[in-house]
Parts: C-alpha cells; structure tokens; sequence
C-alpha cells in the first residue's frame, strides 16, 4: 500500500481541494507517483471518470475537485478517487452515487444511517487507488470537530482512523477566529483522533507573515502541535476550477469587459465550471447573477447552466423574474446558451412522470426552443469527443444527463456526438442548447464562437492555463510550507 497523508479543515471551505492539489503537483516535480482520494464528497460539480475494469460503461461521476486533482497528478481520473459522492437535489435530500454509480436518493437523516454500509466501498476504492502510487494525499469533508456526526463518519476521522492515516489539520485565518478554530478542534476530540493529527497549517494568510508567529507560539501552547507553515492568499487558485456552487456567493462582477456574460444563479447549479474557459477570456466578463437580482441588460449573451433539478430550478427562475428577463435580452437581439438542464429549460415544457427530480411532475419551459424534454430514469455517463455543428470545429467534453429532448429545433443540432446529433439551434441561430458539459473548453471552438458575438482573439489555451496555475500553486505551497516533513510524516 502506498504511503498516504490526510487534510482535514476545522471547517468547511477552508481551502482543502486547493491544497491538495497543490501538494499533488509538488510530489510530482519531485518524481513521486501520487494520487488523489477523498472519501465523501457533496458537490453537484461533477466530472466524468474511468470505472477500472468496466468496459461496458461509458464511465462514472466524481467531484470535480478529484478531477482537477489528478491532473495535478498527471494522471487520468478514477471513480476511486472519490468513491461516494452526494449531489444535493432538494434542501434535505441528495443523489447518493457510489464508485461512480448512482446508488440511489437519501434524505440527509436516512443518509446517515446508510454510512455504515458506504464504508466497505470507501476501504474497497481506498485500496485500489494506491495500487502503483508511491504516495496518496487525502481530502477530507467539513470538519472532524463535527463530533455529533462522529459515529459514523466516513468522510474524516472516522476514514483516518480505519485507514491508519496521519493528519494535518487546515485552518482558515481569512474567516477570522483561527486560533480558537485550532485550539477548539484539539479540545472537543476524543483522544483515538487527537492522536491522528500530526500537526497543521494555516491558510488564506494576507499581509506579513510573521505578524502570526505570536499565533503559532499560542496554538503550540493550546495542542502541543508542530505548525508546517502559513499559507498565503493563493491568487493562482482564481485560475482553477472551483469545484463547490459556495464559492457563488462570493463572485462579483469585475472590471467592464468587452462582452459581459450573464448566468443565473439556479438553487441547484450544477458544473458550473463549464464558464470557467470563458471567464479566462481577456475580454470576457462573467458575472453570475443571485436571485432576486435581474439579469444585466447591458449583458451580450446569458447562459444558462447545468442543474440538479431541472423542474425546481426552471420554476424559480420563474419566481425571480428571470423569464422576463430572458425575453427582453431575447427581443434585444441577445445570444442565449443553454447547458444540460439549461438547455432542457429553454424548450416549451420539461416532464418528469415518473417523479425522478421530485414531487412537481411537470412545468412550462421558457418557449425559447420548439423542443420537449421527458425525464428518464437512465443517467447517461460519458466523456465525448463531439464535432460543432455551427462553426465546424471538434469539440471535447462529457455528459452527466437524465432526459430525451425532442422537438423541431433539433433538427438544427448544435453538435454531433458520436454520429448522433445533439441539441438545437433556433432559426435565427442566436439560441442554441446542448447536453454536452465542457462546451467551452475547446479553443478553436470558443475563439469562433466569441467572434461570433464581437470578440476577436479569442481562444486562449484554458488548458495550459489551468496547468500553470497548478504549477504557481505549487510552487506558493514549496516556499511557505515544510513539504519534505508533510511527506516525510504520510505512512
């Protein structure tokens, strides 16, 4: 088995998915074989993986995070490199997919129950993705100072502790209360996860450093841990894909550009990394909107993104206003992109019969393609290499769907895939939609695609971009830390 080490944050979004990545491309500069794992993941930002062994299968769904970590590793991405994944799909209840497989749906009390028996599968991937590795470096979930969830936990110290990995404990001083959030997690754990932690780090740090060497000094007093070091604010980690929709709230509008772009923000947004290409545009501007905002109208063209609940979504869109919206920037002469289930929301209506999204069986779409969409209960899973049928040019992406969208308008595909077409495209050609996730990821598509709205010079390799960031990172992560003790500690 390899030799492994373990993030664990004293809360949630401190900046674990970054770090590991970032340590993931270090390890390899220095010519270890390493890979990615986290044990549980919620995220309704999925990509596609390899299922090892299955080839009958298009492939299975991970967290985007463990997708971005395996590149840092230079290694294609496995469904056991994060083998249970919740997709939220109601305020209470979510999609449970294991080793890359929908398992099935659990409200979050019934979830907890069901950890027990999720736990052979996380020790079964756990052993897998360690095959061949010299070194795997671990992700935790939330926090392990959650001790009400501690029974059953699979996700930090009850994952450790099985699994025989020490941890280094992250902490978030940006949010304000660090030392007590240290401090705090050493004091509430029961003394069997104490002893997993073999020390901790600091992230997010703005300014001079050293004005936390009193800080250290205290935590040191506190726990008696040794402190590998203090990260600063990590600017690269803006050029990488964010993998959590709690990142959202946090987005502003930056400096006026030359094409804005709108995107709502639906309750259930699903990969909404698919704007990430086009917000490395120079000239692109992407702001996304909340609700109770209106949609910018000095906006050139809205897309509409993927969503975990297309009927849920497409009637608080409604709510908001945003249909009105939508129909003005239409009458302007806008360009509207739909996404998996934002396309799916652009047609006359969206029906579910069998109840798969919930409750509401059936809602009026946006009436801005002639198409249908029924939901089914099969979820197509696959990487695809696509060809753009507007613009003549390959495409790359994949497909995380349920649903069968017909209708006159796909008789103007926006995409072949597979021989097979895809999409639709409005008569006038300004509204188009597709299920295939990644659309913007292409670069000669994406520069002729912006041309196409006013853009020139468009078409930045994304993702060269996304490669040096890792390496930036990286590089941020040799300076401040003490990488030889991290790997030295990982058993």
């Amino acid at each position: 088995m390899a030799r492994a080490i373990m993030l664990q944050g004293t809360g949630s979004d401190v900046g674990k998915t970054v770090l590991v990545a970032g340590l993931c491309r270090a390890a390899k500069k220095r010519g270890l074989k390493v890979r990615p794992f986290k044990p549980q993941n919620m995220s309704n930002n999925a990509a596609v993986a390899d299922i090892p062994g299955d080839n009958n299968h298009g492939g299975g769904e991970i967290g985007r995070a463990q997708w971005l970590q395996a590149i840092a590793c230079g290694v294609a991405p496995s469904v056991h490199m994060n083998p249970v994944l919740l997709k939220p799909q109601t305020d209470v209840g979510a999609q449970v997919i294991v080793q890359g497989k929908v398992f099935g749906e659990a409200r979050a009390r019934d979830y907890q129950a069901l950890k027990a028996k999720l736990m052979d599968a996380v020790l079964d991937s756990w052993g897998k993705v360690g095959e061949g590795a010299d070194l795997v470096i671990v992700e935790g979930a939330g926090s392990p100072a959650e001790i009400n969830l501690r029974g059953r936990d699979i996700a930090n110290m009850g994952f450790a502790t099985r699994a025989d990995v020490p941890v280094v404990l992250v902490g978030d001083i940006d949010r304000g209360g660090v030392i007590a959030s240290v401090a705090g997690t050493h004091l509430i754990l029961p003394e069997e996860d104490r002893r997993m932690i073999v020390g901790y780090l600091i992230n997010k740090f703005r300014g001079d450093v050293s004005l936390f060497d009193d800080g250290i000094k205290a935590i040191e007093k506190f726990t008696g841990w040794r402190c590998f070091g203090v990260v600063p604010w990590l600017k690269a980690a803006a050029r990488l894909p964010s993998e959590d929709s709690v990142v959202l709230e946090r987005l502003a509008s930056g400096e006026a550009r030359a094409l804005k772009i709108a995107v709502p923000m639906l309750g259930r947004i699903a990969n909404f990394d698919d704007l990430d290409p086009l917000k490395a545009e120079p000239q692109v501007e992407v702001v996304f909107v909340p609700p109770g905002k209106p949609l910018p109208v000095d906006a050139g063209l809205v897309v509409l993104p993927g969503s975990k609940s297309t009927i849920g979504d497409l009637l608080k869109f409604r709510e908001n206003g945003w249909d009105r919206d939508l129909a003005a920037h239409r009458k302007r002469g806008g360009h509207v992109v739909g996404i998996c289930g934002g396309f799916q929301m652009l047609g006359s209506r969206v029906r579910d019969p069998d109840g798969i999204e919930g409750s509401t069986t059936e809602a009026e779409g946006l009436g801005l393609l002639d198409i249908e969409t029924v939901m089914e209960p099969e979820k197509t899973v696959r990487n695809v290499s696509a060809h753009s049928v507007q613009f003549d040019l390959p495409l790359e992406g994949y497909e995380i769907h349920l649903g069968r969208t017909t209708g006159p308008d796909t008789m103007r595909p926006s995409a072949i895939i597979n021989g097979v077409a895809d999409g639709a495209i409005s008569a006038d050609g300004k509204v188009s939609g597709t299920y295939m996730h990644g659309l913007f990821g292409a670069n000669a598509f994406r520069g002729k695609f912006l041309e196409s709205l006013g853009i020139k010079g468009g078409g930045i390799d994304y993702r060269a971009e996304v490669e040096r960031a890792l390496d930036d990172v990286a590089a941020e992560l040799e300076s401040h830390l003490d990488c030889d003790a991290i790997f030295g500690l990982a058993r």
